[in-house]
């Protein structure tokens, strides 16, 4: 086909880079040249179809020109980076379009995390409790942690397994923790993995309808007093609550 061999590149060439770039089969058969030049792709767009053959009809037509002399090479050259250019330019709706039906979820930011594991350990403080709070994103990684002076070593894993239940179950983990007492046949929850701690602390983030982490305090005396802090922490950054407030 006479319009391919117009330029030292390609336009195969021309059409990979284009593919790499708009991630889309349609670009890679625009500018591909088929055994047969009249046989287009059936499932290939009509928009792309048009345009497939607009750029080969007019690169053809320069190509005559410029082999009996009536058109300058250098032209024909530039011509033909206008068209590629012009080309890739259509092409970028599609690419938009494609991108705009990739699965989108929000994500817990930093400054929030840290200001929720900030008024977690000032609401402990308040009582006298030295705790390690520990907050996780959706997929249950560790996003932030602090831990208080004093506070023990265990704590430290035990607030983040509690953050990292909360947000797996999507359930505070005292609410679990009475219901694997109560129906003896979901002990098994317990062994799950490693990583899941029944035991009362842990609270999933809830903001704008989505579970977006979890909040996990270890360290209080007692499983109901992590769960007060652990709220405080929620409240902050104003998540859906978790904990029934104390009258």
């Amino acid at each position: 086909m006479a319009c391919i061999h117009l330029h030292p590149r390609s336009l195969s060439d021309i059409a990979h880079s284009i593919a790499i770039v708009a991630n889309n089969a349609q670009a890679s058969a625009l500018f591909s040249a088929p055994k047969d030049p009249q046989r287009i792709p059936p499932d290939m767009l009509p928009v792309f179809r048009g345009l497939r053959s607009r750029i080969c009809q007019r690169l053809l037509c320069l190509g005559t020109k410029s082999n009996v002399g009536q058109v300058p090479r250098r032209a024909v050259a530039m011509a033909y980076r206008f068209m590629i250019a012009t080309a890739f330019v259509l092409l970028m709706p599609f690419t938009v379009q494609a991108a705009d039906e990739l699965p989108k979820e929000a994500v817990l930011p930093m400054g929030l995390a840290g200001k929720a594991i900030q008024a977690s350990l000032d609401a402990c403080d308040k009582g006298g409790y030295r705790v390690t709070v520990s907050v996780v994103d959706r997929a249950g990684v560790l996003r932030a942690m602090a831990r208080a002076d004093g506070a023990g070593p265990h704590t430290v894993d035990s607030s983040r397994k509690k953050a990292y239940t909360a947000v797996s179950f999507r359930r505070p983990t005292t609410e679990l923790a009475e219901l694997i007492n109560k129906v003896p046949t979901l002990q098994a929850l317990r062994e799950m993995n490693d990583e899941v701690l029944m035991l009362g602390g842990g609270l999933p983030i809830e903001i704008g309808g989505e579970i977006v982490g979890g909040i996990g305090v270890g360290g209080a005396p007692g499983a109901h007093l992590d769960d007060v802090c652990a709220q405080a922490g929620l409240d902050a950054i104003g998540a859906v609550p978790k904990v029934p407030a104390t009258k």
